[in-house]
């Protein structure tokens, strides 16, 4: 099916969902209200899958545009760093299926060149191509890995990065009279630190008849596997995490806003104050957006403001745009916080003020006798991660009342 037609079938499903919903008035008795609930919610897991399907239709027109466009290196007539790493990725395919005995000497060699002085020692560092495939991938476990909602920079080396930061808002300037001396105020800098932290996917196997099999993608069995598994980690702690020995969490940095007047429901000026918590110069930055999970956003749909408008704009079909809150965008993160006491379960501002740093030295490693009665190979993956929020005042939470 077509994008277009899957965003109508999906603005129709939101336009029936909502007739459903206005029907729930003070007149409806408390088993009529539940059983209306229940159809709306029916016709939003609808709005949800058609959207999953709507992204795949669109990932792969991507793809193919990319295709249609692309020209092959070799036609050139000469050896490219493009084709030097098509061929190293040919040499980590066989690693994965053989391990080094699959390889030449030469090639075993060139392995461990590249290791020295790295902290994939022992393992195989994965070729740049199959990186960004991974890095793309770990994007669908949660948006703290998105650059479409954080800063995203990729080191190739796991030194301390020192970031500066400015901090100005107490000073301003002034209006100066005839023959008046100045004054003079120093400009205040910090600094943030980020830091290289070790993520592993822990150890999964594959049978040596997959790894046999030819005709099987074994590179995307193992990519599947590190990037879920890392993925959920990585972005659970840079949503969580309390930076001490491990990642600053967006949710912990960021300043609190506002306090909801209820323990586990939520009403529309809230959120609006939320907004309004944020200092409209960081509200004009990129990047502005809400992140919940998705129960919080099953509650927001269901959201009108005092004019009987549901605040929660439906994907516009004409211009490809996705959803969003107010008018701005949301992410979705499944390891946020739910509705009820003294959590945070909606963050906003400017997002890119949070930035990951992510190292390529990403490598993986081949156990073989560890499994071999049960004729099977371990693999395990390894990357190192870290971010911070670079200013406290840019993204504002909102907090549950506590009773």
């Amino acid at each position: 099916m077509e994008l277009m037609e899957l965003r109508e079938q999906q603005q129709q499903k939101i336009s029936e969902a909502r007739q459903i919903l206005d029907q729930i008035t003070d007149d409806v008795d408390e088993n009529r209200a539940k059983e209306l609930e229940q159809q709306y919610d029916a016709y939003m897991a609808e709005v949800d899958s058609i959207e999953e399907k709507a992204e795949r239709a669109r990932k792969l027109q991507e793809a193919e545009n990319r295709m249609s466009q692309s020209h092959p290196p070799e036609h050139g007539g000469q050896k490219t760093p493009k084709r030097d790493q098509r061929e190293y990725r040919q040499m980590y395919e066989a690693y994965l299926r053989g391990g080094r005995e699959a390889l030449s000497s030469e090639e075993q060699q060139e392995i461990r060149q590249q290791a020295a002085g790295n902290d994939t020692a022992g393992g195989f560092t994965v070729p740049t191509e199959f990186f960004d495939e991974l890095v793309e991938s770990m994007k669908a476990y949660g948006p703290m890995l998105n650059p479409g909602v954080t800063r995203q920079i990729t080191t190739s080396t796991g030194a301390t990065l020192e970031w500066p930061t400015m901090d100005d808002t107490s000073n301003k300037g002034a209006r100066l009279g005839e023959n008046t001396q100045d004054s003079t105020s120093e400009l205040t800098f910090g600094q943030k630190k980020l830091d290289a932290y070790k993520y592993t996917s822990g150890i999964f196997q594959v049978s040596e008849e997959l790894l046999q099999d030819s005709s099987l993608d074994v590179e995307q069995i193992v990519r599947d596997a590190m990037a879920e598994r890392i993925g959920r980690i990585v972005n659970e702690e840079l949503t969580t995490a309390d930076g001490s020995d491990k990642p600053q969490g967006i949710i912990p940095a960021a300043d609190v806003g506002p306090t909801a007047s209820a323990t586990d429901s939520l009403d529309p000026d809230e959120i609006f104050d939320l907004v309004h918590s944020v200092d409209p110069a960081y509200r004009g930055m990129g990047n502005v957006a809400f992140m919940f999970s998705d129960d919080v956003l099953k509650a927001i749909r269901k959201l009108k403001d005092g004019d009987g408008n549901y605040i929660w704009q439906a994907p516009d079909i004409r211009t490809g745009e996705p959803g969003s809150l107010l008018g701005f965008p949301y992410a979705i993160n499944q390891d946020m916080d739910g509705l009820a006491a003294d959590n945070k379960p909606l963050v906003f501002g400017a997002m890119n003020r949070y930035v990951v740093r992510r190292v390529r030295e990403f490598a993986i490693r081949r156990l073989v006798e560890r499994y071999a009665d049960f004729y099977q190979v371990g693999f395990v993956g390894f990357g190192r991660f870290d971010g911070e929020l670079l200013d406290s005042r840019a993204v504002k939470t909102l907090q549950m009342a506590s009773t």
